[in-house]
């Protein structure tokens, strides 16, 4: 799961604005989430709320902005798909069209801006090198977007964040 926090300070006052059933259940669908049939239904009984209940909680969270997504994280490559960190020098008066452009492809994981020379910073993944050729090359022509950098992977680590509410 990814909670948004734009800046720490934002997070701290996000956690205040949270009852003890949200912070509950945040923290186990953060980390315990279930993988059986009605994984609800489960995390609603360790925190005493009905499914539904826990449904409506985590709608509003999704509405108020506190929980961007729900789901799994894949290893991409030992999947078969090619990822890559991509660096975009956008002209600024084109910024949101290049970006509202680049968020149209499912493959992208992570869109921002950046206050550097490369300006637009963004994840792409795709299921084949020609898919994400064809998207790379895409882009490059959109009208703003001047340089266009591809900046793989070298070395994996692995990293884990997790929001104790």
């Amino acid at each position: 799961m990814h909670l948004s926090a734009e800046t720490q300070a934002q997070q701290n006052e996000g956690s205040r604005q949270l009852n003890e059933s949200d912070r509950k259940l945040l923290n186990i669908v953060q980390k315990d989430f279930p993988v059986c049939e009605n994984p609800y239904r489960v995390i609603g009984e360790k925190i005493g709320l009905s499914e539904a209940e826990v449904l409506e909680r985590l709608r509003h969270l999704k509405e108020q902005g506190i929980v961007r997504r729900i789901g799994g994280v894949f290893d991409s490559k030992k999947l078969g798909y090619k990822s890559c960190l991509i660096a975009v020098r956008v002209r600024p008066e084109k910024l949101r069209e290049v970006a509202a452009f680049i968020n149209r492809f499912p493959g992208v994981t992570h869109n921002y801006q950046r206050t550097h020379p490369f300006n637009l910073w963004f994840t792409l993944t795709s299921g084949s090198d020609e898919k994400f050729d064809e998207i790379i090359d895409l882009i490059r022509s959109r009208p703003g977007v001047e340089q266009l950098e591809l900046l793989p992977a070298i070395r994996m680590f692995q990293t884990e964040v997790t929001f104790k509410l």
